[in-house]
């Protein structure tokens, strides 16, 4: 794998991509809770029964969990931008298959492939490494990684008032659309990143990782209508761990792996991924509980007898405060880091959950707990890219941090199926039907405070401070800090233009810097007026390699020595010994 890295990206990019990439995050989040309003309808409006109807929310999850590490692998080799326009119209097509039938089997398929379109989370933090300003990075980075939980909280509502106002496939027709309007607006704003990893795909560790992964989620998620003790269950428990093992040893053996599992084991990397299966556990325990409680009869005792639309608006708050807590985010990592806002975000939605265990007895009640967890869980969201991001090279931006978003998708899916099973054992059975006890939604938020419990050990075990890239990359806390920074890269790197044969700057040409060892140290696009500037790694003989659309490549040697090195660029020229 080469460390690559984007001195000066493109100033056009820097404008729109943010709120672009992140509407983006939040169309492909959309999907997670798009059907909520209407699971427990899902057998009727299907003819099936509720244990077949399960399979339209478990196919989405099993794609979306295969896809996200898969399509950010695919994206540091290929391009972010290309397979970020590859997931959104997989997901169209998919809510389009779905929008336009009521048989089962063609709706699994649909919603299948709305669920690929979960890599678009990690392809869009890949993009905003490779193409922000440094003072920028920060508070976008939060933003996407939150735009998972945005999406879901806002999803809620809007889905519930169209459930109950219209057919409800014009809940897929609606997604279908923004999805369209996703990729026009990508394609519009989002240029393509410089940013290449070397190697190939592993196909072979891709089809073990998808299997692993269907072997593991399946028991999970179906565990409580086949039964925990099942053979079925544990059959695929124990399947699922020979494969991953498989796969594990496989993968250190590859070349170019899938995912690096040396880096991954990482003690940064490891806590970070572990912790983020906590905070995934967290937060979908009040996804799970508040709706209910809401729309319980209030003739139970403990049920606040709300609407599906006013309960979706009471839990909105959730993700309307994590979207809101980006810049707070940035302006807090800034000063004390990602880890310390990992852990004040946990410490927040402790108490959200402990608060809230005396806070059910009226609406308003519920939009508080919300409200605080969504900022405990927006922070912590927030924090895990820029861990990730921080611990690993560039060039593996992507496929980390698509491996770091599957771990927040197992979260929700133990959460899931460890509340579900929690709820129906404490429920009571009053004419047939199971009703959920406020015993049960108590227990259920102890369970999420000893999840985020565990998180909180996790990250305290973090590394207190970042390494001095990570401090060039991450805490710049203003843009006359970052300039600066910027200014002694290139005290530090090559600089110069890139010019054609008339001697006229040329704009947008790669430049790419490869050391003795043939590996790609650093690339970056020329400003419009030609120049181009390079961090180096360490001093010593390079290759600088220039390439632009009309023109032949050029490759000119140069050599650093610890001062600022200038190099001109002539596109006109055959390769040529250049002496900095």
């Amino acid at each position: 794998m080469t460390h690559t890295t984007t001195d000066h990206p493109p100033s056009k990019a820097a404008g729109a991509l943010v709120p672009v990439l992140a509407f983006a995050g939040i169309v492909v989040a959309v999907m997670q809770t798009l059907l909520v309003p209407v699971i427990k309808d899902l057998p009727q409006l299907l003819g099936t029964a509720p244990s077949n109807a399960t399979w339209v929310l478990t196919s989405t999850l099993l794609s979306g969990a295969v896809a996200t590490p898969i399509m950010g692998r695919l994206g540091d080799l290929y391009g972010k931008r290309r397979m970020l326009i590859l997931s959104l119209a997989v997901m169209v097509v998919g809510a389009l298959v779905s929008a336009l039938t009521s048989d089962l089997l063609t709706m699994i398929v649909g919603r299948t492939l709305q669920g690929f379109a979960m890599g678009a989370i990690p392809l869009g933090i890949g993009l905003m490494r490779d193409m922000l300003p440094r003072e920028r990075l920060g508070s976008a980075m939060a933003l996407m990684s939150s735009s998972i939980g945005v999406g879901g909280g806002l999803a809620l509502p809007a889905a519930a008032l169209v459930a109950e106002h219209t057919d409800w496939h014009a809940l897929f027709y609606g997604a279908a659309g923004l999805g369209v309007v996703a990729i026009l607006l990508t394609l519009l704003v989002v240029p393509e990143s410089p940013m290449r990893a070397e190697g190939s795909f592993d196909l072979v560790g891709a089809l073990g990782l998808s299997a692993g992964l269907v072997l593991l989620l399946l028991p999970i998620t179906k565990g409580s209508d086949w039964g925990w003790s099942s053979g079925t269950t544990l059959g695929l428990f124990a399947a699922a761990v020979a494969v991953l093992l498989l796969w594990g040893l496989y993968e250190l053996r590859v070349k170019a792996p899938l995912v690096d599992l040396r880096t991954t084991a990482r003690r940064e990397v490891l806590l970070t991924n572990l912790a983020s299966i906590m905070v995934g556990v967290s937060f979908y325990v009040v996804s799970l509980v508040l709706p209910q409680l809401l729309q319980l009869p209030k003739a139970t005792g403990y049920g606040l007898g709300q609407s599906m639309v006013v309960a979706g608006l009471c839990v909105a708050p959730l993700g309307l405060t994590m979207m809101f807590t980006a810049p707070v985010y940035a302006r807090l990592s800034a000063r004390y880091g990602p880890r310390t806002t990992l852990i004040m975000g946990l410490v927040i939605i402790a108490a959200g959950y402990g608060g809230g265990l005396g806070l059910m007895d009226a609406a308003w009640q519920t939009i508080v707990t919300s409200v605080v967890l969504g900022a405990g869980i927006g922070l912590a969201y927030s924090s895990l890219p820029a861990l990730i991001v921080g611990a690993v090279p560039a060039s593996e931006t992507s496929a980390a941090n698509g491996l770091n978003t599957l771990m927040r998708s197992i979260g929700t899916s133990v959460s899931s199926a460890v509340i579900g099973m929690v709820l129906a054992n404490t429920a009571d059975h009053v004419g047939g039907f199971a009703v959920p006890t406020m015993h049960g939604f108590r227990v259920s938020f102890l369970i999420a405070t000893a999840a985020v419990a565990v998180g909180l050990v996790l990250a305290i075990f973090l590394p207190r401070a970042p390494r001095p890239e990570q401090h060039a990359q991450l805490r710049a806390s203003s843009e006359e800090d970052a300039a600066v920074e910027r200014a002694e890269e290139v005290l530090r790197g090559f600089r110069g233009r890139v010019l054609d044969a008339a001697g006229t700057p040329v704009a947008r040409a790669k430049v790419t810097l490869i050391d003795r060892r043939g590996r790609q140290a650093g690339a970056t696009l020329s400003e419009a007026d030609g120049t181009y500037a390079l961090a180096v790694p360490a001093e010593g003989p390079y290759v600088l390699a220039a390439r632009a659309a009309g023109h032949g490549p050029l490759a000119s040697s140069a050599t650093h020595a610890g001062d600022e090195s200038a190099v001109e660029l002539d596109l006109s020229l055959p390769g040529e010994t250049v002496t900095a």
